[in-house]
């Protein structure tokens, strides 16, 4: 869930016992930082069902007796102990791949094959994505259907030297014009999946030795850096029938919780202009000056359109090559965020109206595309609580001193406190009654679906950020070894406590239908929604068993070239005499 950093970082900044009434709290939900008019209270119920207004009524205990000592529990650790050093070999085989969204040939493959040597059934090619795929799980009959998430792609120019503490590149671009850096697991997806499949194949030992009635399903997913692999799943029903979702992130805490993300939708805008050559500039249409416009116009949407759960960011994916050819093609593309898929929406639309009067004032044309589109997650307060419980019985991560090491040698490189990694187990507390804004998943589809919780532990040291070269270093290296050990273990033990203790489950269940009883759930992508995708390579293709290209693509794709003319600059001017 790439985005994110811990998901409940922020809110354990910001809550305390609030003092508010639950009937104020529910009004400033509604509102959610409108701007100038207030929006009455409960008129977005997205907003609405991932409130808890009742939890800041007054002070918050965490229940600690829902965490099992079982046998099938003991079991399922035992295995992740047993495994450890095939674990950490498999995290870091996704690291050194290093594989970009769509194109995660090589870590998907091992992903899968973990899972295959532990019993799984393996399909590839879930709701058409080449690399994401299905393993599933299954012991008896009429058990719970527990899924877990896995991802496994990185992020471009964060490449960095496993356990280094200063900015060091792995894989370093050679341009004498454009000099960068290879991609890199700046996210920890290396450690999110691997821990997931760790903890899905040590509840299927469970299950086997403990004669545990239960499905296992592991969704591999494919490009959550870009929130497209699961949005799209989910509305072509991959996630259907299950009772309940665990997943994690990497993090620089360790801790759970029950807030919300930020609804997102992601837009790449493309000017058409004429090229021509920079010296006799005259007439030509520059593409990359529409893209700059919109940049600059855009920026002013902060003052009066931007509320403080908004977030609206960008890139210019393709601004031209020299500065004596003007760009015919230009790119531009945003993340819009906000608290909710009606807000996306009202800040989109004003978006859009820059992107048209940029193309307007730089006499090109413009086109949009929706690339991925997300809700904001659906929390569950009573599986949070379930989880808390079994990271605070198992305990924090135990960093060796190298670890801690690598830590404080990456936070004196960036200017930040000699703090280490974190060591502690956070408390859990309630959500800020008023979401602040934040990052976004396409988990967050997936909570609508299934009762699903979410956790972190930390990867990273205390201070920094995912999607840094700081991260690729620990992910690839101790801390990021420990880190997503710790997490198989904590997802694992409250997967088993599912199992054994059913009325933790019916509990669970019950929440998650009382919160989403007023929201009409429908997939934020557009109609007509056709994913992007890469082809693969033949050995993928032979290897997966797959063909090309799937049935929901039109392939090969539309191509983007410019027919626009050069502009006219009017009649010629009459000679001076």
């Amino acid at each position: 869930m790439c985005d994110l950093h811990d998901p409940h970082e922020e809110d354990r900044q910001t809550t305390a016992a609030s003092g508010l009434s639950r009937r104020r709290i529910v009004q400033l939900l509604g509102a959610a930082g409108a701007g100038g008019a207030a929006t009455a209270a409960g008129a977005d119920p997205a907003v609405a069902a991932a409130a808890d207004p009742a939890a800041a009524d007054g002070a918050y205990e965490p229940p600690r007796d829902l965490a099992e000592d079982s046998a099938a529990k003991r079991s399922a650790l035992a295995w992740i102990d047993g495994h450890a050093s095939r674990i950490t070999g498999l995290n870091d085989e996704i690291w050194e791949r290093a594989e970009l969204s769509l194109r995660e040939w090589k870590s998907s493959l091992a992903q899968a094959e973990f899972l295959e040597r532990a019993g799984f059934d393996v399909e590839f090619g879930t709701a058409g994505f080449p690399t994401a795929f299905t393993a599933t799980f299954t012991r008896g009959s009429g058990g719970p259907v527990i899924g877990f998430s896995g991802e496994y792609d990185a992020l471009p120019g964060l490449s960095q030297k496993r356990g280094a503490g200063r900015h060091d590149p792995l894989a370093y671009v050679h341009d004498p014009f454009a000099p960068g850096y290879g991609p890199g697991h700046g996210c920890g997806h290396c450690a999110l999946g691997t821990a997931a499949a760790a903890a899905a194949a040590a509840v299927a030992e469970a299950a086997r030795r403990h004669r545990l009635d239960v499905t296992v399903k592991f969704f591999g997913s494919t490009a959550e850096e870009q929130l497209i692999g699961k949005t799209y799943a989910v509305s072509k029903g991959v996630y259907d029938g299950l009772d309940a979702f665990l997943d994690w992130h990497p993090s620089t805490g360790n801790a759970t919780g029950w807030g919300t993300t930020s609804a997102m939708t992601a837009v790449t805008f493309t000017f058409l202009g004429v090229a021509g050559h920079g010296g006799s500039p005259l007439g030509n249409k520059s593409a990359g000056d529409a893209a700059v416009m919109m940049a600059t116009m855009s920026e002013f949407l902060r003052e009066e359109s931007l509320a403080p759960s908004g977030r609206l960011h960008w890139v210019i994916t393709n601004g031209g090559d020299v500065p004596n050819v003007t760009p015919e093609t230009a790119q531009i593309s945003y993340f819009v965020r906000e608290g909710s898929p009606e807000r996306v929406s009202a800040l989109l639309e004003k978006v859009i109206a820059v992107s048209e009067a940029a193309a307007k004032a730089s006499r090109t044309t413009v086109r949009h595309k929706i690339t991925a589109a997300c809700w904001n997650q659906l929390p569950s307060r009573s599986f949070a609580e379930l989880m808390h419980d079994n990271m605070r019985t198992i305990g924090p991560p135990e960093f060796s001193r190298e670890a801690q090491r690598i830590a404080k040698e990456l936070q004196e490189s960036l200017g930040l406190p000699q703090e280490g990694l974190h060591e502690e187990i956070a408390e859990l507390t309630p959500p800020n009654p008023v979401f602040p804004g934040g990052g976004s998943t396409d988990v967050a589809d997936i909570s609508w679906q299934v009762p699903t919780v979410s956790m972190g532990t930390a990867l990273a040291p205390v201070g920094t950020k995912m999607h840094t070269w700081s991260t690729a270093s620990c992910a690839g290296s101790a801390p990021g070894h420990t880190a997503l050990l710790s997490a198989a273990s904590y997802l694992a033990a409250t997967a088993v406590d599912l199992l054994t203790r059913p009325e933790l489950l019916r509990r669970i269940t019950e929440e998650f239908e009382e919160r989403k009883k007023d929201v009409d759930w429908r997939t934020a992508l557009p109609d007509g929604y056709e994913p992007p995708m890469y082809e693969p390579p033949e050995w993928f293709l032979r290897r997966t068993g797959q063909s090309w290209p799937p049935g929901n693509i039109t392939w090969p794709p539309e191509r983007v070239v410019s027919r626009e003319k050069f502009a006219s600059l009017g009649p010629d001017l009459e000679p001076q005499t």
